[in-house]
């Protein structure tokens, strides 16, 4: 590298995607400057000649402005390697990038590991063009601020972001209290973490794209939205059975933070609908100790389940949907 003022040139041939060079860039404190790229079919270069160089202002802006990405919709799915985030992936790809919808376009996956993300990187070698893939740990939040960095380099804009990411029992000993004797305050605090806190932080990391992207004249004919996976347990005034101390508390406190999350973007006029979403009691790894309780119409399957709450997010409005707590079915549920 051979740094002259806000000028750094790049002497090598580089064969990394433009979001992977984006995270390569932060690592080595460079992260003040915008990178240009130069997209060779599924290679890219960064560049050699004066044209394509590292710089600031309003070179950044016009690279931005001009890059493939534009006018394809954007949706990020924070928590993307297996259960209802692969799903909403598989999905969000299913649908041709013409369709016009929200089921098309780019899709952004992230998940803590994705070396061990297996069938995710399947997806991402059968839809190499739309799929990117990148790390993101919701207990570190230089993972996430990372993850939003590369997402506006490669992209410049966010029309969906969907947090997934959830814990309700691991094998270190976390499992649903079924008493206050019960309760471990290591696992409180582990819950709130990864069900409140975590997807608090993507929020704040991505709300820059999100928000300019809302207010953008070039960003019609869709809604910019924030969806977070909640659960009907989260509710206040639906709790009749107690417990689930840890499970219950951080998704209610999940709910509370969406809600002012909402009335924000709607105070600085940022047109961006905040939601959650109940998607029932779906066959997973999360709910697999608890399915011999569940009649077999009320379990659900991922493909059915992630098609439902695609279908709300399709819907919803800044308007009359902000800080609403969806339940599979559209209903709203009282929280």
């Amino acid at each position: 590298f051979v740094r002259q003022k806000h000028t750094i040139c790049l002497t090598t041939v580089v064969t990394l995607k433009p979001i992977q060079m984006a995270l390569v860039l932060r690592h080595i404190n460079i992260q003040t400057y915008s990178l240009r790229l130069t997209t060779c079919s599924a290679r890219c270069v960064a560049g050699v000649s004066p044209r394509r160089h590292l710089s600031t202002g309003r070179d950044a802006e016009r690279a931005e402005d001009s890059s493939p990405t534009k006018g394809h919709h954007v949706s990020i799915i924070q928590g993307a390697s297996r259960g209802l985030g692969l799903e909403f992936v598989r999905q969000l790809l299913s649908t041709s990038s013409e369709a016009g919808g929200r089921s098309g376009g780019k899709v952004v996956a992230t998940c803590r590991n994705p070396s061990n993300a297996h069938e995710l990187l399947q997806l991402a070698r059968e839809y190499p063009d739309r799929l990117s893939v990148l790390p993101l740990d919701v207990t570190n939040e230089d993972s996430i601020k990372a993850a939003a960095e590369a997402c506006r380099a490669q992209f410049g804009q966010a029309h969906l972001l969907i947090n997934v990411t959830g814990v309700l029992h691991t094998p270190e000993g976390l499992f649903p209290e079924t008493a206050l004797a019960k309760v471990d305050p290591k696992n409180l605090l582990y819950s709130y973490q990864v069900n409140a806190v975590g997807p608090l932080l993507v929020t704040k990391a991505f709300a820059p794209l999100l928000t300019s992207t809302a207010t953008s004249s070039t960003n019609k004919p869709w809604n910019v939205v924030v969806a977070n996976l909640s659960a009907r347990v989260s509710s206040i005034g639906d709790n009749r059975l107690g417990g689930w101390h840890s499970y219950r508390a951080s998704k209610s406190a999940l709910n509370m933070l969406t809600k002012n999350i909402a009335i924000e973007f709607a105070r600085k006029q940022h047109p961006v609908t905040c939601i959650l979403l109940h998607p029932g009691t779906v066959s997973t790894e999360l709910s697999l100790p608890f399915q011999k309780n569940v009649p077999a119409d009320k379990l659900f399957t991922k493909e059915r389940a992630i098609r439902q709450l695609l279908g709300i997010i399709e819907n919803v409005s800044p308007d009359k949907d902000n800080g609403v707590l969806f339940a599979w079915d559209g209903q709203r549920i009282p929280w």
